[in-house]
């Protein structure tokens, strides 16, 4: 409970899709149970995160997800890709800001609850608690200057 599950990328390298060429990342964290990878596609000269898939890939591991990632058939990379791309957002940036701004939240809940149930001790997670409050109010206050820039 004590340490953070940070996002942890993955470059899975580069597929061609409908003449693009499109950079394939694995951006997997511990959701408190299990963890959990999502699949980000880029076209190329994209220097954001690019569009997320919709589905997961759960695993035990970050290797049992990465391992499943690495599965997937060239053909289905694309599926993903073109799912993800008739679906996808136009504000990445505020999108971006919006996933980290709730990964925090969850984190928060999860030291919360480790505090309240005994298992994290009240100092250090009075710490942790005020650190992620901290970096909630940093995205926040650059949420203005994404808001209704399409990328």
């Amino acid at each position: 409970m004590a340490s953070r599950s940070p996002i942890v990328q993955t470059p899975l390298g580069t597929i061609p899709v409908d003449d693009r060429e499109v950079r394939v990342t694995l951006h997997t964290s511990h959701d408190g149970v299990e963890y959990v990878g999502r699949l980000f596609f880029a076209e190329s000269g994209w220097e954001n995160n690019g569009i997320p898939d919709r589905s997961v890939l759960p695993g035990r591991t970050t290797d049992d997800v990465l391992r499943r990632a690495r599965d997937l058939q060239l053909e289905e990379l694309a599926q993903r890709y073109r799912r993800a791309n008739a679906e996808k957002r136009k504000y990445h940036g505020l999108r971006q800001l919006t996933m980290e701004l709730l990964a925090k939240v969850r984190y928060q809940n999860r030291v919360a609850v480790g505090m309240r149930t005994g298992l994290l001790d009240p100092a250090a997670g009075q710490h942790e608690l005020d650190l992620t409050e901290n970096e909630m109010m940093t995205l926040i206050r650059q949420m203005k200057f994404q808001a209704g820039i399409e990328s």
